[in-house]
């Protein structure tokens, strides 16, 4: 096992990283990538020459400079286990959390509660496909990454036409303290499942990297549904809770580009 570390200098956002990681992908030999953006550097363990490491990472046009090829030593590897473990926890989190919160969203009559949920079913089904993908080639992985992005754009749709629906439509002023409460609860399982994230090896590829996108929108759109539960208290208004439901949707498509940019 060889470790060959290469200077970057055109490698200054996650783009061009990912842009890396797309030539690289396929390429046979390659066990590991490292990438710093920070130092601009990237540190690829793999087997064989780096010759071919070398040209895929020139023909880029980000002025890559081969640094050194050394002897890699004893490479601890992401395992298996470890991914299944960690999505399984969060699968089964988020599809509970879609249960709670769409009971309380329909019983309190907060469309920013049921926006929440289906976020929450989303990423359930993003953790379930990337289950399929722990240990696939690194095309599979993108290819699941793809099929998650694309069905958060049709959720998101779905959902954005609700809260269409909903002001054009008169209706009572949600229970505040339901939203309020359930958000709190939903803020402490998602943050939990961002912690499990990140230990997680094996992040840094593709269908992880989709989990950990989702997952961050999540906690912010949780701190959105609480300053909507203020306002709906303070304004004794239905239109914060609406407000809330739009700028969910907004942010899982945001998402969701997000994540069919990874999937290329």
């Amino acid at each position: 096992m060889k470790k060959s570390v290469y200077r970057i200098p055109g490698m200054d956002c996650g783009a061009e990283e990912q842009l890396a990681r797309a030539v690289l992908a396929d390429m046979p030999g390659i066990v590991r990538l490292d990438f710093n953006l920070t130092d601009r550097s990237l540190t690829v363990i793999h087997e064989g020459k780096p010759e071919p490491i070398t040209a895929a990472l020139y023909a880029l046009d980000l002025g890559a400079k081969h640094e050194e090829t050394a002897p890699a030593g004893k490479i601890k590897l992401p395992t298996v286990p470890d991914q299944s473990r960690v999505l399984w926890a969060v699968l089964v989190i988020n599809f509970l959390f879609f249960l709670v919160e769409m009971t309380s969203g329909l019983i309190s009559r907060s469309m920013g509660l049921v926006a929440d949920s289906l976020d929450m079913l989303a990423d359930a089904f993003v953790y379930a496909i990337s289950l399929l993908a722990v240990g696939r080639s690194v095309a599979r992985k993108k290819r699941v990454a793809r099929t998650a992005g694309f069905f958060q754009i049709l959720l998101a749709g779905l959902g954005f036409a609700e809260v269409v629906r909903r002001f054009l439509v008169v209706e009572e002023v949600p229970d505040f303290t339901a939203m309020i409460i359930v958000s709190l609860l939903a803020l402490g399982a998602n943050t939990t499942c961002l912690v499990l994230l990140r230990g997680a090896r094996g992040r840094e590829e593709a269908h992880m990297r989709a989990s950990l996108i989702f997952t961050s929108n999540d906690v912010i759109i949780n701190l959105g549904v609480i300053a909507a539960g203020v306002s709906v208290k303070l304004l004794n208004s239905n239109k914060p809770d609406l407000v809330i439901g739009t700028i969910v949707f907004l942010l899982v498509m945001h998402g969701a580009r997000r994540i069919l940019k990874l999937g290329r």
